[in-house]
């Protein structure tokens, strides 16, 4: 009894306030190497370039997605929905480790030092290595993690359109970016919440936070996690890092810390996790202090792309970007790296590290996932498109694209 209280412990959080650790199991995952990690993993990436207070983590993130869970399990069982206490502990767990396998600044990394897997994948592995460790304690969290379980509601409280996951990161990150339009009412959509042929559904008197929660969703995207400047820095990233590889592994001598070392020069992609047990450990040993180490280190380096990037980023003078509604043309791109090509006395090819277009595209709700049910008093289940009144979601569910073009400053003029 006494081992099990000492685990009981509690986080103060800036967003909820108190968070209890519910589970001894629970309180030894966070005690876990591997994820601790998160706590030096930031949750937006490059996003307190803009805005400065964005500088919480992804350890913050799970604890606070864990939360959630806790108040949607009562919720759900006070309506007399079965949720055994294994249940209870294993979608707890679920929710705990589902960013487990993010590495630094995540989604530049997944583009550049690794190919073919995907932080779902190394969370899923993460989470099979600490099942093996704790003697097989996280079977039904991994079961629930990968839908395998048989009340498939628990894995959408998970992963869905209308998960605890969700739920957290937006009001999370509203509140450390300032940004209020992405504040949502994650107590009042969770007291609605009940289960309906084995899916989640929101009771009709909640549809209103419903629909501000993909109205909230959906300026958060535009506003915070697509912002054209957050943009610019992450491109710019996974620009400096495609370099280092290139350099890496041709034999240039480059500073990197030994665990980031093995991702620079070698070609990692998920046979290679599955294949060699070590490559996960070295995973497990990066964070944004080994990226950022090393692009500052390479700002003195004697090759001038690798070094005008670095300079850029840890400087903060970062590329210039544009929105247009088409795609540019691959002419007019030639024509700007020529002309930079001729400006800084490089080739057409390392012109092209600085100048680069790409697409983004967004959906705040979409039609082929998990649909939001809405419940009605006289039993009848609706989707949220067929439901809400007060918006036009059908419209809101079509993705809106836009190309962007990214450029050196002084050639803004040329536009």
């Amino acid at each position: 009894m006494g081992i099990k209280y000492n685990k009981r412990k509690i986080f103060n959080d800036p967003v909820y306030g108190f968070i209890t650790v519910p589970y001894p199991i629970v309180f030894d995952i966070i005690e876990h190497p591997f994820f601790q990690r998160l706590r030096r993993i930031k949750q937006l990436g490059l996003t307190h370039l803009v805005y400065p207070g964005a500088l919480h983590t992804r350890f913050h993130h799970t604890l606070g997605a864990m939360h959630l869970m806790q108040l949607a399990i009562e919720e759900l069982r006070a309506k007399g929905y079965e949720i055994t206490e294994a249940e209870a502990k294993g979608v707890t767990l679920a929710i705990l480790m589902h960013d487990i396998g993010h590495g630094p600044f995540s989604h530049a990394l997944e583009h550049s030092i690794v190919s073919g897997v995907t932080h779902e994948d190394i969370s899923a592995l993460f989470m099979e290595r600490l099942n093996t460790e704790f003697n097989g304690k996280l079977d039904t969290a991994i079961a629930i993690f990968n839908d395998k379980y048989p009340k498939r509601f628990l894995h959408q409280l998970v992963s869905s359109q209308l998960d605890m996951d969700r739920l957290d990161y937006l009001k999370r990150d509203s509140f450390f970016t300032g940004v209020s339009e992405g504040i949502v009412g994650s107590d009042r959509i969770i007291k609605m919440l009940h289960v309906i042929d084995d899916e989640l559904a929101v009771e009709s008197k909640g549809i209103y936070s419903i629909e501000k929660f993909i109205v909230a969703r959906r300026i958060m995207y535009w506003q915070v996690y697509l912002h054209k400047t957050v943009l610019s820095a992450e491109n710019l990233l996974i620009r400096i890092l495609k370099r280092a590889k290139e350099l890496a592994e041709s034999g240039e001598e480059l500073f990197a810390t030994p665990a980031f070392n093995v991702f620079l020069k070698g070609k990692i992609t998920r046979a290679s996790f599955e294949r060699d047990p070590e490559i996960l450990e070295q995973f497990a040993e990066l964070d944004d202090f080994d990226v950022l180490t090393s692009v500052k280190v390479w700002k003195h380096h004697s090759d001038f792309v690798l070094s005008k990037l670095s300079n850029f980023l840890v400087d903060r003078k970062l590329l210039k970007i544009k929105m247009f509604d088409e795609a540019v043309s691959e002419l007019y791109l030639i024509e700007l790296r020529t002309k930079l090509a001729a400006d800084w006395n490089i080739s057409i090819e390392e012109a092209a590290y600085f100048i680069f277009t790409d697409t983004i595209a967004n959906s705040a709700y979409s039609l082929k996932q998990d649909r939001i049910n809405i419940l009605f008093k006289n039993g009848e289940v609706k989707d949220l498109t067929e439901a809400a009144d007060t918006l036009s979601l059908s419209i809101l569910s079509k993705a809106v694209e836009k190309h962007f073009l990214c450029l050196p400053a002084h050639l803004t003029s040329q536009l």
